[in-house]
């Protein structure tokens, strides 16, 4: 909530950010801001993990018979957890502030859910290659700060030149904070044919991620 706060002021205030709608409500501004929050949090929270997983539970590896698949998934029960909290927190203000939320908050799973994929299939792929190269964890921390500024959180993408716009669409968290918006705030549909192409292509991204750990735990324990 304190950082909600001075992401507002830094960019509603000083930077006269605005949504499409050109309104100057600093209650909105914040309420499509933390939208966009809870999906960066939710994925930043389980990227910034993965490198690390196999290397603070070395004890599985080695001493006892054990699915370290399943840690990214944990990572990501975590993670989860804390994404719903903040949802709660957003309904609350939302339902203080506007009235009761928009009915198309119930297509929120069908956006979150190929996303969970995705970030399993970076997880898996990440726990790996954090046994192998011990610095993947530097380089995921300022990956992730990046891409905080490169996805359209702080501003929406129609801000961006028209020249520039599409290179905003190849960062994969665009379509999800969109989507999210759009169900939870601005009451709109999701446009299926970019959901449907967004479950295939996490879907594939998690099948290769699990197929890169299944094939590389089996030198874990000799790094290790």
């Amino acid at each position: 909530m304190f950082m909600l706060a001075v992401y507002t002021f830094v960019f509603s205030v000083i930077f006269k950010a605005r949504w499409n709608t050109g309104s100057d409500s600093k209650t909105e501004f914040a309420l499509v801001l933390f939208a966009g929050l809870i999906v960066f949090n939710l994925f930043a929270e389980c990227i910034n993990r993965a490198p690390g997983l196999i290397l603070s539970n070395v004890n599985y590896v080695k001493k006892v018979v054990f699915p370290l698949e399943i840690l990214p998934f944990v990572a990501l029960l975590s993670a989860l957890y804390h994404a719903l909290i903040s949802l709660v927190v957003w309904l609350v203000a939302y339902l203080a502030t506007f009235g009761v939320p928009h009915v198309t908050l119930l297509f929120l799973p069908l956006v979150i859910l190929p996303f969970c994929l995705f970030i399993m299939g970076l997880s898996w792929a990440l726990a790996s290659l954090g046994v192998f190269l011990r610095d993947v964890s530097q380089f995921i921390g300022v990956l992730t700060t990046v891409l905080m500024f490169l996805s359209p959180i702080f501003y929406p993408a129609t801000a961006l030149p028209e020249n520039y716009r599409h290179w905003l669409y190849l960062n994969p968290l665009t379509p999800v904070v969109e989507m999210v918006r759009d169900v939870l705030y601005w009451g709109k549909i999701p446009e299926f044919a970019i959901l449907g192409l967004y479950w295939l292509a996490t879907g594939f991204i998690a099948w290769l991620g699990f197929a890169w750990f299944q094939k590389t735990r089996k030198g874990f324990a000799d790094v290790l």
